[in-house]
């Protein structure tokens, strides 16, 4: 336990393993990436254990706004390391790029739905995500995303557009 927060992850163990795979849901909407989100639900995991949780911090919202800050992070380090890489220095290149792997889905109609969800911007997925697959209200979607409510409503409704006309285009 830290200084600035009352609770260990280990305190709330059982809680945290039965958010999991919400964490890996959310992870995946914002990465595309099955890989990747499964890295990013671990680095999101592993900053629970180190740093532990806010007093008055709801668990699942908290979670998932550290796994999008840690995203966030993660983008803006692969356009820095993308820079370097195109300055021509050799001792800074490198690969950034992570091999993307899909889940096979039983479904053909749900495979229909994710290649849309991953062809959509990753805003619009990741209000998605929380609204529609969470459940979560506006106002939860909007704090965990950093966001007014507004712009999740806004986000949200061109999201559903898109995933609608999209999907109506493959039929």
């Amino acid at each position: 336990m830290n200084k600035r927060t009352g609770h260990t992850v280990s305190d709330r163990r059982p809680e945290v393993i039965a958010i999991l795979p919400n964490i890996r849901r959310f992870a995946l909407s914002l990465t595309g990436s099955m890989a990747d989100a499964d890295d990013l639900m671990q680095a999101t995991v592993e900053r629970m254990l180190d740093r532990g949780l806010p007093d008055d911090a709801a668990l699942l919202p908290y979670t998932l706004k550290t796994c999008r800050n840690l995203w966030i992070d993660e983008i803006r380090s692969q356009k820095v390391r993308q820079a370097a890489t195109s300055s021509g220095d050799p001792l800074l290149s490198g690969s950034t790029t992570a091999c993307g792997e899909q889940q096979a889905l039983g479904e053909i109609s749900l495979r229909e739905v994710q290649a849309v969800l991953e062809s959509m911007p990753e805003d619009q997925r990741a209000v998605l995500e929380l609204v529609a697959v969470e459940g979560f209200s506006y106002r939860q979607a909007a704090e965990v995303l950093d966001i007014p409510i507004g712009t999740v409503m806004s986000r949200l409704a061109r999201g559903r557009t898109t995933l609608a006309e999209r999907l109506k285009m493959n039929d």
